[in-house]
């Protein structure tokens, strides 16, 4: 087995964590981007050597993208804004959400997802981006809500057969699709709930939360909503609750296994006005028949009351074998499972509140 990274961005800074057996992790003592927000990054292993990307957010400068090819050694910024919105828009950038390499077909595109919700695409591996024009001039967008954390563009899925098959996620806007390469786009959220608005099934305005790809079928998504577990069978046209065997059907993060197909991952919370983990339990549920049971996870887990809320991008899994599942929380605590979830450990904790999460193995 190679070496495991394990990149933590939290309201403070990033941390990065290296393991050889995923059971021992070296930590950096100093966070990258000290006082800065890391909402998003992203480890693309596509070139001939690793590139960690990441967007940081700082209070005096504002929003940035960096990159490093040495492993966090050394960083690297544009000496122009990465991600900019034309003055044309009237609109400047807030936070940078996601941050999502394409497949290995298309080894130099990345696409971010921003604060105003907005799709950027990069052409150079995430050195420059350009605004997606046809999705920002979409007649809906400009009714377009915010979530409670934001107006963000949180989830943007490549699909890993025809890559001019797109998705992308906002809150609150819903899911969005494009089958060619982002030059025009629809809603897709039939079956979706809104159970804040007086229409509670309208074309748009679902407040989801994060949608994740089965690997065993492209066409299979599995969305986490502001209340609702769904799963799509038809690349997200239609969904069908998947909730059922579940403690309670709101929470923020959802992510799929990226070999078994039917596996995925959710860590619920109680509902939007208790944002806490059912019976202040330590819980993740795993599914492996696409959602028809589901099984808590919790070996290793604390088992004393607990308040950690895992939020969007912070539940996410490597692809070792067996594979690797990992999630960090507000309460600056991560935690990791090397063999799929059935059993934890506490890797690190004392952070600040975490707010993303990306593995991978690099060598």
């Amino acid at each position: 087995m190679g070496e495991a990274v394990l990149a933590v961005g939290t309201a403070k800074g990033l941390f990065l964590g290296r393991s050889r057996d995923r059971v021992t992790w070296e930590w950096n003592e100093e966070p990258h981007f000290p006082m800065q927000g890391v909402y998003s990054v992203a480890i693309d292993r596509r070139g001939g050597r690793p590139r960690i990307l990441v967007g940081a957010d700082s209070s005096h400068w504002g929003p940035s993208v960096f990159h490093s090819d040495d492993l966090g050694a050394t960083w690297q910024e544009p000496k122009q804004p990465a991600v900019r919105f034309p003055e044309s828009t009237g609109t400047s950038l807030e936070r940078v959400w996601q941050l999502q390499p394409a497949g290995a077909d298309q080894p130099t595109v990345v696409y971010a997802g921003t604060e105003p919700a907005a799709l950027f695409r990069s052409d150079d591996r995430g050195e420059s981006f350009s605004l997606v024009e046809s999705l920002w001039k979409h007649p809906q967008r400009k009714d377009w809500g915010a979530g409670f954390g934001g107006q963000g563009m949180h989830t943007v899925l490549v699909d890993r057969e025809d890559p001019q098959r797109l998705t992308v996620a906002v809150s609150t806007g819903g899911v969005y699709r494009s089958a060619d390469g982002g030059e025009s786009w629809a809603p897709s959220n039939t079956g979706v709930e809104a159970r804040f608005q007086p229409d509670r099934n309208p074309e748009f305005g679902q407040c989801v939360h994060k949608v994740a790809v089965d690997a065993g079928d492209p066409s299979r998504l599995y969305l986490q909503n502001h209340g609702g577990v769904y799963r799509s069978d038809d690349s997200g046209a239609n969904w069908t609750p998947i909730d059922a065997g579940l403690p309670a059907d709101f929470g923020f993060a959802v992510a799929a296994h990226p070999r078994r197909a039917g596996t995925a991952y959710v860590f619920p919370l109680v509902a939007d006005y208790d944002r806490l983990p059912p019976e202040h339990r330590c819980r993740v549920y795993r599914t492996r028949d696409a959602g028809e049971t589901w099984e808590p996870l919790s070996e290793g887990l604390p088992q004393e009351p607990h308040y950690g809320v895992v939020l969007r991008d912070a539940l996410c899994l490597d692809d070792a074998d067996p594979v690797g599942v990992y999630f960090g929380n507000r309460n600056g605590e991560v935690y990791g499972s090397s063999d799929e979830g059935d059993s934890w450990r506490l890797l690190t904790e004392h952070l600040p509140a975490v707010l993303c999460v990306r593995a991978a193995q690099v060598n």
